[in-house]
């Protein structure tokens, strides 16, 4: 007997004593919280009597975990209290999560339920590419999709208003109609003519021209750039490039220097011809690798005597292509005129594609009567097609995405989803986009889940290039990307600012992402890293020498300025004001998007900023610290400012620079949990110690995104593992997307009582 308590007592010594609430947290709570946190004097609100009872962990988890927090974070207690040692706080969380995680264990497991969804704006506009191989801009045409929870994919949020289905149903006209091009193209070529005299150009930089135009018809267009001037006889030829929509669609070699004969006049065309889809677009000529212009004086870039640039942009069509459209041949999979067994199998395959699932008669016979109708109505059977592929384009099976449940109005009903539904998650989750052929096959034959192939899938659709959607549009929102657009820096202050800049800063960190991602880089590269990827324009911005050209590529960082996303030009710009940056923003944005511990909302009628003082009768941060003053701002504003200065020595447009107006910058900082940092290289330094609160945000970011839906108190369980699989293979990036797709609540679902149900048991609670 005397032998086993020796035993006891050495493990009680090696490993501390067992973790109990009166040891692990009660002291906690009396030292230092309940001098200001009870029934009396409840600062803030809060009083922690209720809490100083064991069995508070469990009846009262949601607010303990917001205690947990503050501590953690050394929000609390407020400074210039004495503060909990760390390994008390250690104690503390091990106690907790302790406790938690049991209970967990005896918890049934609750996959959620996701609302039927319609398609948002890109993945409809991504479907449509991908079904059609027609090039249709939602964005540009329908309503804004609410977001909800940071992402506009919610279903909760995705309804459909009048003037949606409106636009619904034209789209579907103007689609069917582009993929099949039955529809004649006008008797005559029309002329669009942009012109720098007439100011329908935009300059952009000393070689570049942009103009907005609209395509009516898919056809061929002959295309004209004129450029004035000449240079010097030794100027050698240089190449020229026209974009749509920021995509490099035609290159050639433009002669620059004079010619030698007495006749020659110093203006020129360069004539080519393309195929453009229909739609609103903006077109962009330039050189590209100019290395002439760079020597000029500005006040010679535009002078014809002395330089070669642009002026004009001319459209002249459509005329018909000479080559079968793309969407003709993804349609017509056999000849329509042939007879009905064809123009059923046209039908049939494009339904099945279409609505993401196999397809009955049921599905099929109402579109073989568009074709009927049409045909009676003296149409051709392709302009019928026409018509039953906008039915098609209108049907709640191809709008929505629907899933259906055996019992759907049973929430203790738990069913896995059928492959075919998980096929459609997978797919627009990663791509947000329709499954291709091969993964709706598989899906089909019943195989998805066969051991080893979702994670071959998985790897499958990272590798296409599709998979940049979940840059654009999950990085995009969770890292506030897509606000580049909204961004309005003042042209006064920031002269540089102008499309080719906001555009590089965007390429910049989509890149970022998109080698993480593909890489299958550690998250801690997020936070600092030694590289990231620039062209000429975003790495002059840097102040990075010797990179030349419009063409993006990996460059390693030789100095501390830069490094993780968070010294990206574009997540700077984003988290500044239009004249000066926001240690408040940008505070704010570290703790929402890196950390996932948003501050609560400001109090009403907080006093404002003197913005005249601001570099004039001091820094920024002394402004903000006289406004930290008033006692109402004072308890967030510790917090979130004192992470905002850091990145201080970068301007609202994420120039490095050493003043504020005419005084030095002070980007030190102590923060609430006692570290310390003197610049934004040492801070970043110190978010690699929480990079374990970084991976739990990203998983929660990415679950929220991959599921279209809020997350719950019941998918906790599920964050918790996936952090906890992460955290042994050192955080890797990759792993956590198939994480989630293997996740309880990706995989399965359940039903939900009525409202007029959960209303009448919430009365009944109360």
């Amino acid at each position: 007997m005397r032998y086993w308590c020796l035993i006891a007592l050495g493990f009680l010594v090696a490993f501390g004593q067992p973790r109990t609430f009166d040891h692990d947290v009660q002291p906690l709570l009396n030292r230092n919280c309940a001098a200001c946190h009870n029934g009396r004097t409840q600062s803030g609100g809060v009083d922690i009597t209720p809490f100083t009872q064991p069995g508070s962990v469990l009846q009262a988890r949601e607010p303990w975990e917001r205690i947990l927090q503050k501590i953690r974070s050394g929000e609390m207690p407020p400074k210039g209290l004495p503060r909990p040692t760390v390994a008390e706080v250690d104690r503390l969380a091990g106690f907790l999560e302790t406790e938690w995680e049991r209970a967990d264990r005896n918890v049934k497991p609750d996959p959620g339920r996701v609302t039927a969804r319609r398609l948002n704006r890109v993945e409809y506009t991504n479907t449509i590419r991908d079904l059609l191989a027609v090039d249709f801009r939602a964005e540009k045409d329908f309503p804004a999709d609410d977001s909800g929870h940071g992402f506009d994919n919610i279903g909760d949020v995705l309804t459909i208003s009048p003037v949606l289905m409106q636009k619904y149903l034209e789209a579907a006209e103007t689609i069917a109609s582009r993929a099949l091009g039955a529809d004649p193209l006008p008797a005559k070529p029309l002329e669009f003519e942009y012109h720098s005299k007439t100011r329908t150009v935009r300059r952009l930089g000393r070689s570049n021209i942009e103009a907005s135009h609209r395509i009516d018809w898919d056809g061929e267009y002959e295309i004209t750039i004129g450029l004035p001037g000449e240079r010097a006889a030794g100027a050698k030829p240089v190449k020229m490039g026209f974009w749509m929509d920021g995509k490099l669609l035609y290159e050639r070699m433009v002669e620059t220097k004079p010619s030698g004969l007495v006749y020659f006049s110093p203006y020129s065309e360069e004539h080519f011809k393309l195929v453009l889809p229909e739609g609103d677009h903006v077109f962009r000529v330039g050189f590209l690798d100019d290395d002439f212009v760079k020597t000029l004086d500005e006040k010679d870039v535009f002078d014809d005597k002395k330089n070669k640039f642009f002026n004009m942009i001319k459209f002249i069509g459509p005329f018909p292509a000479k080559v079968d459209r793309a969407s003709r041949k993804r349609v017509l999979v056999c000849d329509p005129n042939s007879g009905a067994p064809c123009v059923s199998k046209i039908l049939t395959q494009l339904a099945r594609r279409a609505y993401r699932r196999p397809v009955t008669r049921a599905d099929i016979a109402p579109l073989e009567g568009f074709v009927a109708m049409a045909r009676r109505e003296g149409q051709s059977v392709e302009q019928g097609l026409q018509l039953a592929m906008q039915a098609m384009l209108t049907s709640p099976h191809f709008l929505f995405r629907i899933e259906k449940h055996p019992a759907p109005n049973d929430p203790a009903r738990i069913h896995r989803i059928s492959e075919i539904e998980l096929a459609s998650r997978l797919s627009y989750f990663l791509w947000s986009s329709m499954p291709d052929g091969e993964l709706l096959g598989l899906a089909e034959t019943g195989k998805l889940r066969t051991p080893g192939t979702l994670a071959a899938q998985v790897k499958r659709l990272l590798a296409d290039e599709r998979s940049s959607a979940l840059a654009e549009n999950f990085a995009g929102q969770w890292l506030e990307i897509r606000n580049l657009n909204q961004m309005k820096p003042d042209p006064k202050l920031f002269p540089q600012w102008g499309p080719e800049l906001r555009d590089a800063m965007r390429t910049e960190t989509r890149m970022f992402f998109e080698h993480m991602l593909r890489e299958n880089r550690p998250m801690a590269e997020f936070i600092d890293s030694n590289y990231t990827f620039l062209n000429e324009v975003l790495a002059k911005h840097y102040g990075i020498p010797n990179i030349i050209g419009p063409e993006f590529r990996r460059v390693d960082l030789s100095t501390k300025e830069r490094g993780g996303i968070l010294s990206h030009a574009s997540v700077l710009t984003v988290s500044s004001y239009p004249t000066r940056t926001s240690p408040v923003i940008r505070g704010k944005y570290v703790l929402q998007n890196i950390l996932g511990t948003p501050p609560p909302p400001p109090p009403p009628d907080v006093p404002p900023l003197n913005e005249d003082a601001v570099g004039s009768a001091g820094t920024l941060r002394q402004q903000l610290e006289k406004h930290r003053s008033n006692a109402v701002c004072a308890s967030c504003h510790e917090r979130m400012d004192t992470m905002g200065f850091s990145l201080e020595n970068y301007d609202a447009i994420g120039r490095w620079r050493s003043k504020d107006g005419k005084f030095d910058i002070d980007s030190a900082g102590t923060l609430l949990n006692g570290k310390s940092y003197k610049n934004a290289a040492e801070f970043r330094t110190i978010l690699l110690d929480e990079l374990p609160q970084f991976a739990r945000a990203a998983t929660e970011k990415m679950l929220t995104y991959a599921l279209g839906r809020g997350l719950e108190r019941y998918d906790r369980k599920t964050v918790e593992g996936i952090v906890k699989r992460l955290a042994a293979q050192g955080y890797p990036f990759q792993p956590l997307l198939l994480e989630i797709v293997e996740s309880l609540p990706f995989q399965q679902r359940r039903g939900e009582a009525p409202k007029e149900e959960t209303m009448k048991k919430q009365v009944a609670q109360r």
